[in-house]
Formats: structure tokens, C-alpha cells, sequence
């Protein structure tokens, strides 16, 4: 299929678009609002669709008030929020090192955030809001030590990830010993956010997200476009005009302010940010990152995940299916990368 160049009038902005990846996006935005509406409308109470709108007017009565604007529609928009932010800051990742398991997981910005978490509710003793504070401050501190660490004649992607992966190890073993040094109370509640969920996720978590995705996706959006040029090579994206220190540093910094908030408002969700980006690049066969579809696809992926823990799982942390999705796609990943090396050889 041929690329199509859109551009506005004074041609001040372009965008590539090819018809595949346009129909896929199309059909990943109807997928997400289809079973955003059936996260409104079933549970414990279920309710028409009419019913919902009704309520989301202001028409609807007070207990049916209470079910939508307070418990379904704040946990909706922060699986739609944290998925998207996810999926977007694995994309950036991925296309930075070009490598597909180049992910906020692997890379220790996820596990940054668990340790500021834990840090709070092991010592600090704090509530909800300073869990979530503490997460953010944690991986942002993290990403930075990363940086430090590897930032040598410039921010070297294959040094990045090496780096990455190893305070990631280390990062681990303290969150473990964390665990193990707290009370039996802090370490349940510990161990419940390391899983990952969205129970009991109100405004007071969407509004936040909703705020930093506002503050970031502007600078996603148009360094994104540069993505494509980097993963050709230093040399070539210099030779057409690139920044790529620039461009990787302020790339870098979206990714991780993405990675952090969405950490915090929900907790680490396991491998949604290492599988989404690849799922939406197989289906639109693109040779590019394309955030979009990744955004769509990751908010498709903990919908449908959180749809599973609540019709089927009793309401489990939605932690759980996706580390069990993640991990099927990792090891399928995994194999088929080492059939395509035998094959090379």
C-alpha cells in the first residue's frame, strides 16, 4: 500500500500515513470504545447503555450516579490513560535501542518506581497519594542514575540498556530485602502494589495522568517523527538534518515521565509496555514506531485485561493477566527471533 502525505494548509505540519496502519488504528479505536462500554455497563449492578449516558449527562439517579462517575468510569479512563502511556513510553524504548525488549520493565525505570513506592509505604508509612508521589520521584531518580551512568560522549542507546538492565537487577534485590524488613502489614500492602492493579482507582489517579499525558504527548508526537530517522543510524540522521543527542535526551525524558506516572497512578503493570508497541507494529506492518497505534493498543490490552480479572478472576489485580499474557508473548518472541537468527546463518 502507498504512503500518503497529510499536511496543513501552510504546511507547517506533515504527517505520513499508510492505509493499513490507518484502518488498523481505526479499528483499535472502535475495539477500545466498545469495550470501554462494556466496562460501563456490566458488574456486581449492570446497566444499560442508555442508563450510563443518562448519567454521564447528569440525568441519571443518585445510586446509578454513584456506580458510574465514581467507581466505573475514574477506573476506565485510568486503564485508558495508564495503557496508552505505557505502550507509548515501551514504543519510545524500543525504537531508541532498537531492540524489541528494550522496555520500561527491563530497563529499571518500572522497578525505580516500585522502590520509591515501596520506600513510602515501608517507611514513610503514607497513604495513596504518597504511594503515588513516591513512585513518580523514584522513577524519575532512577532514569537520571541511568543516564549518569551510561552518559558518556553522548547518550548511547546498546550502553543505555546495558546499563538499564543492571540497576534494574539491583533495584530488584532492594526492593526484595525492603519486603522482607517490613511489617507483615506494610509487607501485604507492599506486595499488593508491586502486582499491579486498577481497584479502588478514583479521580484523584486520573486526573494526574490525564495531566502529565497532556504535558508530554506534544513533544512525543513531534520528536516521534524523528524515531524512524535515528533507527537508520547516527551518521544517516545527522546527514538529513537530525539532532540525535537532543533528540534522544528529550525522547528519553518523555518516555520516563510516561513510564513514572503511569507506574504511579497504578502500580507496575507487568510487560503491557514491552508487548503492546510490538503487537501494534505487526499489524500495521510499519516500519516506523507508530505511537498511535501502539497508544490503542496498549489501552486495548488492560481493558481487556481488567475485564478479565473482573468478570472472571473476582477482581484480581490485572497485574496478574498481564504478566500472563506478557510472558506467553515473551517466550513466543523469544523463540521466533532464534528460528529467524538459525535462519540467517
Amino acid at each position: 500500500m502507498s504512503t500518503r502525505v497529510l499536511r496543513t494548509p501552510g504546511g507547517g505540519l506533515s504527517l505520513r500515513v499508510t492505509p493499513r496502519a490507518a484502518i488498523v488504528v481505526a479499528l483499535l479505536a472502535i475495539a477500545v470504545f466498545f469495550l470501554g462500554a462494556v466496562s460501563m455497563t456490566t458488574g456486581d449492578y449492570p446497566l444499560s447503555v442508555g442508563e450510563v449516558i443518562q448519567t454521564l449527562f447528569g440525568f441519571g439517579d443518585r445510586s446509578t450516579e454513584f456506580i458510574v462517575t465514581t467507581l466505573r468510569l475514574p477506573r476506565l479512563l485510568t486503564a485508558l490513560l495508564v495503557g496508552g502511556a505505557l505502550a507509548v513510553s515501551g514504543a519510545i524504548l524500543q525504537s531508541l535501542s532498537g531492540n524489541p525488549l528494550g522496555s520500561p520493565d527491563f530497563i529499571g525505570f518500572t522497578e525505580g518506581a516500585a522502590a520509591g513506592a515501596l520506600l513510602t509505604i515501608i517507611v514513610v508509612h503514607g497513604g495513596m497519594l504518597q504511594v503515588s508521589l513516591g513512585a513518580l520521584v523514584g522513577g524519575v531518580v532512577t532514569a537520571g542514575l541511568i543516564a549518569l551512568l551510561a552518559l558518556k560522549g553522548g547518550v548511547h542507546t546498546f550502553r543505555l540498556i546495558l546499563v538499564g538492565i543492571g540497576v534494574n537487577a539491583m533495584l530488584l534485590a532492594f526492593n526484595s530485602y525492603l519486603i522482607t524488613r517490613a511489617s507483615w502489614q506494610d509487607g501485604l500492602a507492599a506486595q499488593a502494589w508491586l502486582v499491579g492493579g486498577l481497584n479502588g482507582r478514583g479521580w484523584e489517579h486520573v486526573v494526574p495522568v490525564a495531566i502529565a499525558i497532556a504535558v508530554l504527548l506534544p513533544p512525543a508526537l513531534v520528536y516521534g517523527r524523528r524515531l524512524s530517522l535515528l533507527e537508520m543510524g547516527d551518521d544517516s540522521a545527522k546527514g538529513l538534518g537530525v539532532p540525535v543527542q537532543r533528540s534522544r535526551v528529550v525522547l528519553l525524558g518523555v518516555s520516563v515521565g510516561l513510564c513514572s506516572i503511569a507506574t504511579a497512578a497504578a502500580g507496575p503493570i507487568a510487560f503491557l509496555a514491552l508487548a503492546a508497541p510490538q503487537l501494534a507494529k505487526r499489524l500495521t506492518r510499519s516500519s516506523g514506531p507508530g505511537l498511535a497505534a501502539a497508544a490503542l493498543m496498549g489501552m486495548l490490552l488492560l481493558v481487556t485485561s481488567d475485564l478479565i480479572t473482573q468478570q472472571f478472576l473476582a477482581g484480581l489485580p490485572v497485574g496478574l493477566v498481564t504478566g500472563a499474557i506478557g510472558g506467553l508473548y515473551l517466550a513466543w518472541l523469544l523463540v521466533s527471533r532464534r528460528g529467524v537468527s538459525r535462519a540467517a546463518r
